[in-house]
């Protein structure tokens, strides 16, 4: 499968902006790629470090069969409908946020360890809706959750109303026995 690499980051773009690929148009289709970030890896203390591989602004878009990396803040889907099939999506903390509503079938999910030791947790969405009226989602299916981290929540409250789904997914023993965190927030935590 072809690269696509790029090494920017948040402190030189602005997280959303440091994507390796951006697709703002409506009914974007792509096939078979690997999508990479290669900055280097944020120390913990490094303020504006991360950076993303993907950011999908469009409507009705869909990805097949795709290799998005990179260590956190791997896929940013901000906004609009959304179709993930045969994806492999790697990182470590929120590495899927925005206020996409978005089906991920088949796909694997693989959360990485953090050897430095830097990280305080590994999550991997945070699903951006503010109210119950919004219709945005994130529901995986058919898919696994796989990794070399340990207590990784499947998501965590960024904002006030967060909706993801994972139905028929299989989860390795990474997975934090709670499932959901509440970032702190106690009201969050339902």
């Amino acid at each position: 499968m072809p690269n696509l690499t790029f090494d920017g980051t948040a402190k030189q773009y602005g997280t959303v902006d440091s994507a390796t690929l951006i697709t703002e148009s409506s009914y974007f289709v792509g096939a078979n790629l690997n999508i990479v970030n290669t900055a280097p890896r944020p120390d913990g203390k490094m303020v504006g470090a991360q950076a993303v591989a993907l950011k999908v602004s469009g409507d009705r878009s869909a990805f097949y069969n795709y290799k998005i990396i990179v260590f956190q803040d791997t896929l940013c889907d901000d906004r609009g409908n959304h179709f993930f099939k045969d994806c492999h999506i790697r990182g470590t903390v929120d590495f899927i946020f925005g206020s996409g509503t978005s089906l991920y079938l088949n796909s694997e999910i693989f959360v990485e360890g953090d050897p430095e030791g830097d990280l305080e947790i590994a999550v991997i969405t945070a699903q951006a809706r503010e109210s119950s009226s919004e219709d945005t989602s994130y529901s995986f299916v058919h898919g696994r959750i796989t990794g070399t981290a340990k207590d990784v929540f499947l998501g965590r409250a960024w904002k006030s109303s967060p909706r993801v789904v994972y139905s028929y997914t299989e989860m390795d023993e990474i997975v934090h026995p709670g499932g959901w965190s509440s970032n702190r927030q106690p009201e969050r935590a339902e």
